[in-house]
């Protein structure tokens, strides 16, 4: 099954630092929109929780927070845009964007995508499944992944060193949350993604050709999200 493609931050300086702390904040300010209190808003509880891991300072947060939750006197309003296309290799690429001026955002896309080619709505999505992902560490004393992902109700399970990720229908994806967390297990993120169905193998100098592509577009501050079909 194919992953969402990540950058590899272990190795970022400041300046890479920066842009995601920026990606976090929009993250944040978006989950905030549901209010500012964690405990009655899960999608911020996750935001929050992944800033934490990445040692996001405090006083971002905060303001991320309440500019979300509109208690600041300067409210930004991000909506999400998506785009499609090909990378090098005609590897597909779905990159999901917060952005508040589309006006700058698609200019900028029509440019990273010129060593690819960027597509309609609908020209890559077909290839991917639209599905719920949710990463989760086992309860003290450990629970089988497949165990818990059959009791659940999720689709598959992937474990690793690292917890599980457990894969569910879209609409299933804060029900089958729920169901693990009451079973013992720490959620510590929960969203829909795009699984691409049919990814492609790539070694060498191609498949350095595609992944200076995708970072590249990550480096967009308007970027929030990017699967790439690789498998």
């Amino acid at each position: 099954m194919g992953k969402q493609w990540k950058a590899k931050w272990q190795a970022a300086g400041a300046n890479a630092r920066g842009r995601m702390f920026g990606k976090m904040s929009k993250e944040i300010m978006i989950a905030a929109r549901g209010g500012a209190d964690p405990s009655m808003n899960a999608a911020l509880r996750m935001a929050l929780e992944n800033a934490r891991k990445n040692s996001m300072p405090k006083d971002t947060v905060e303001r991320a927070i309440k500019k979300g939750a509109g208690l600041l006197d300067d409210p930004v309003d991000f909506s999400m845009v998506t785009y499609e296309g090909y990378a090098p290799h005609n590897v597909p690429v779905i990159v999901e964007c917060l952005t508040d001026n589309q006006k700058r955002t698609a200019p900028n896309m029509r440019v990273l995508f010129r060593k690819g080619s960027l597509g309609a709505s609908g020209s890559v999505s077909w290839d991917f499944d639209r599905c719920g992902s949710i990463e989760a560490l086992p309860p003290v004393g450990g629970e089988d992944p497949e165990e818990a992902a059959i009791e659940a109700g999720a689709q598959d399970v992937e474990p690793d060193e690292d917890g599980s990720r457990f894969i569910t229908e879209p609409t299933d994806v804060n029900v089958v949350g729920l169901a693990l967390t009451e079973r013992g297990w720490t959620v510590s993120s929960q969203k829909l993604v795009w699984i691409p169905k049919n990814p492609v193998t790539l070694d060498g100098d191609a498949l350095a050709e595609v992944e200076a592509f995708l970072a590249a577009l990550d480096e967009d501050d308007d970027v929030h999200e990017i699967y790439a079909g690789l498998a």
